[in-house]
């Protein structure tokens, strides 16, 4: 009997509700039908890679009046402090002016302490904030995570390394780059090698205090020390020689051979000296993001 009424029951069901009944499941089926679960990700991430490098440009550049055109009126300063103070009264070989002789130091200088900037306030920001879970936890591997830091760091220093060598160029009356090709070697060489060193100090730094000390007693005397408001070949034996041994040195002075074709060391020394440093800390850098250390604990 209730066989029957069922019978009865389902054969009432108007045939639209039916495929009314139907038609989510078959929506769910064809959504779904598309995809590839899990979601395959090759040897390298691009999509990870890019979108952290598109965070590291987005983040100084939201503040581009204090990271791009603070250092370029900081270097302005400083060429107008030195052409008022020694003007042309300094001898140097050749017929190059001192400002002339200025204005590519001052623009590398710049470059180098922005790139590292960049790329180890990121860390560290992200470790005082406690966000940095946001770079650990994405399907992004450690080289990844690398060449997106420093290739956001190299940016910055490049962009604000030339907008201060048109600037500076066009009040130090500058004629056209004598070699452009090496000068914008030496420029991402230079830029590249700061950004790793960037990374390492904020791998190590867990605060501010900490990576504010290697920016006043490390890099700030190796770029004021390196050849940038003078020639090394005036300095008396045997600070001469140690001064070549200071990595910022080599940038300075490839950087402006670049521009006005006055260089204090062979160009092929700095090119050969400044690609093996940037392979050194590619490999330390790799090593340590590998690791987690100081980032995972």
């Amino acid at each position: 009997m209730f066989s029957g009424m069922n019978d009865q029951m389902s054969s009432r069901i108007p045939s639209s509700d039916a495929a009314d009944h139907d038609a989510p499941k078959d929506r769910m089926a064809a959504a779904t039908s598309g995809l590839v679960r899990p979601v395959q990700i090759g040897p390298i991430n691009w999509i990870g890679l890019w979108t952290l490098y598109l965070r590291e440009v987005q983040r100084f550049a939201k503040v581009g009046m204090q990271t791009v055109i603070a250092p370029v009126i900081t270097s302005m300063l400083f060429l107008m402090v030195f052409a008022v103070a020694v003007g042309d009264r300094a001898q140097l070989a050749g017929d190059v002016s001192f400002i002339a002789f200025l204005v590519p130091g001052l623009a590398m200088m710049t470059v180098l302490q922005n790139a590292f900037a960049n790329s180890s306030s990121s860390l560290v920001v992200a470790k005082v904030q406690g966000n940095i879970v946001d770079l650990l936890m994405p399907p992004i591997g450690p080289g990844e995570l690398l060449f997106g830091l420093a290739a956001g760091g190299m940016t910055r220093g490049i962009a604000v390394g030339v907008i201060a060598a048109l600037v500076l160029g066009i009040f130090g009356g500058l004629p056209l780059p004598a070699a452009p090709l090496t000068a914008l070697a030496f420029l991402v060489l230079g830029s590249l090698a700061m950004a790793f060193a960037g990374v390492l100090a904020g791998v190590w730094s867990n605060k501010f205090d900490e990576v504010a000390a290697i920016t006043n007693f490390i890099i700030q005397p190796l770029a004021f020390l390196s050849g940038t408001f003078y020639s090394v070949e005036r300095l008396p034996a045997p600070f001469d020689s140690i001064a070549t041994m200071n990595p910022f040195f080599y940038a300075i002075d490839g950087f402006r051979y670049g521009l006005i074709g006055m260089a204090d060391r062979p160009i092929a020394t700095g090119l050969i000296g400044l690609s093996v440093m940037n392979v050194v800390l590619c490999w330390l850098c790799y090593r340590v993001l590998k690791s987690g250390w100081r980032l995972k604990s």
